[in-house]
């Protein structure tokens, strides 16, 4: 879905970096609702009826989508149109006709939550609603084709260099000041941050109108997670990630090492699992969705430790000493998705050593020990590469931005030493939760004990005593060995 997108005009121009993170959500929630509310059109209009679970899930869909479709369009309209006039070419008129489409398709679903909110909506209502909807989205899905054939006004405004490989211009040199006070918003990763804490808190207000109770804790460290994401990806950090590669490294290591050590410890899967319920009589819902794909054999596969820690070392050798790292950093999506993969990967790793969710295939404790103390030798060596080699990583792209400030030499030498102690200083930490989850699951452990042997229900400790009383009245009873007596056949 996103390939032909995120590679086409939404690529070209100043900004091009907000308007591809717009694209993205836009992309998703089209096909997500866009997709269902034809399915459903086709539905009806083959004279078969739509259940009221579909409908109301699709009501959902929707309330949560169009939002999403309506602002990006007019994220990407802003972008594509470069400041000139909505009427002054082609593209703002296309603008103009995807936004009326996008109404008609508001006004179909306003219209439809009303009578049924009444009790009014009957079978000719939805069917015309809903052939009105599938109407409008045919007529915004060609409104885009159509803008795809037809050069927008921002790929004819004068951009830099540094414009056209990142959509933004960095003339300062990143100092203290500059990295935390120059903020440029990601709005992928914003988007993220703000969806998975606002899910997370809907589940934890649910088992709170239930009368469970979740800690504290766990939700403070899913919050600060997502926190670190967001300063990393939409500070200065995250705008001088691309032409500085000191900072890069700095933002890689937050989002590898760092944020992903918090999220686990949020355990967001057994919340998800404890807000929601399976019911069999209704269709598959979140509880039923989650079941599947904690036992989907894929998800198993990948999960596995030997995996999970290949792929979490291996990214950093094979990343940064090919030529992988020089291509990506020239598409801004490329970025992108290599920030997207080091999080996924880290929270993978950590997931197996302090995670609160249960993974597929759980370590001993002391199993956990090990893996992290099998990570460290080769965070320390691929520093010491980055600090002593004199290559120079990505540097026909570095050379492309020929940024005045820009030391090559000194940037790649700093990012091996975040190389090298970004990877220690986490995994030490780790190592430190880790005793701490061990000493509690001991404590955890002989408590249960104590509790069955108190209450007379664990009898295993009786049983021993038994045995060894068994072995010890059959040495008892068993007779003893005889002398031997030997003749004397000498006088």
């Amino acid at each position: 879905m996103l390939a032909p997108v995120v590679s086409g005009q939404v690529l070209v121009g100043p900004d091009h970096d907000f308007g591809s993170d717009a694209a993205i959500f836009q992309t998703i929630a089209v096909n997500a609702f866009f997709g269902a509310v034809l399915v459903a059109a086709v539905r009806v209009a083959s004279g078969r009826l739509v259940s009221p679970v579909t409908l109301r899930r699709l009501f959902w869909i929707g309330v949560i989508a169009l939002p999403v479709i309506v602002i990006t369009d007019v994220i990407i309209a802003v972008f594509k149109l470069a400041g000139s006039s909505m009427t002054a070419s082609l593209t703002g008129w296309l603008v103009l006709a995807g936004l009326a489409c996008l109404t008609l398709v508001a006004a179909a679903f306003a219209t439809a939550a009303i009578l049924a909110s009444r009790g009014k909506l009957r079978a000719g209502h939805l069917t015309a609603l809903l052939s009105l909807s599938a109407g409008a989205v045919a007529g915004w899905t060609g409104v885009g084709v159509a803008m795809t054939r037809q050069p927008p006004p921002q790929y004819f405004v004068p951009t830099s260099i540094e414009q056209v490989f990142m959509g933004f211009e960095v003339p300062d040199a990143p100092t203290l000041g500059v990295l935390f006070g120059q903020w440029r918003p990601n709005l992928l990763f914003l988007g993220i941050a703000a969806a998975a804490i606002i899910v997370y808190l809907v589940a934890v207000r649910t088992l709170h109108r239930r009368g469970d109770r979740w800690p504290l804790g766990r939700t403070a460290a899913w919050i600060g997670g997502w926190t670190v994401v967001v300063v990393a990806t939409s500070s200065g950090f995250g705008k001088y990630s691309a032409p500085d590669f000191g900072v890069h490294m700095i933002v890689h290591m937050s989002l590898n090492m760092l944020a992903p050590g918090l999220l686990v410890l949020g355990g967001v899967v057994t919340l998800l699992l404890r807000a929601s319920r399976s019911d069999r009589n209704e269709p598959a819902g979140l509880h039923d969705w989650i079941t599947w794909v904690l036992h989907w054999r894929v998800l198993q596969f990948l999960y596995n430790p030997l995996i999970v820690f290949v792929v979490f070392i291996g990214s950093y050798y094979g990343l940064y000493l090919t030529g992988i790292f020089g291509d990506y950093m020239r598409f801004h999506w490329a970025h992108q998705l290599m920030n997207l993969h080091f999080l996924i990967v880290g929270y993978l790793y950590y997931s197996l050593i302090i995670g609160v969710d249960r993974p597929p295939r759980p370590l001993p404790h002391i199993g956990k020990l090990g893996y992290v103390l099998a990570a460290m030798p080769f965070h320390a060596f691929f520093g010491v590469i980055l600090m002593t080699s004199s290559d120079i990583i990505a540097e026909t792209f570095y050379r492309y931005l020929d940024l005045p400030w820009a030391d090559l030499q000194a940037q790649q030498y700093l990012g091996g030493g975040v190389a090298w102690a970004g990877g220690e200083i986490p995994l030490m930490i780790v190592i430190v939760a880790l005793g701490i989850q061990w000493s509690r699951q001991d404590a955890r452990d002989a408590r249960r004990k104590d509790r069955h042997l108190d209450t007379g229900r664990d009898d295993e400790y009786d049983a021993y005593n038994q045995m060894l009383q068994r072995l010890t009245d059959r040495d008892a009873t068993r007779p003893g060995p005889r002398p031997t007596v030997r003749e004397d056949t000498h006088s």
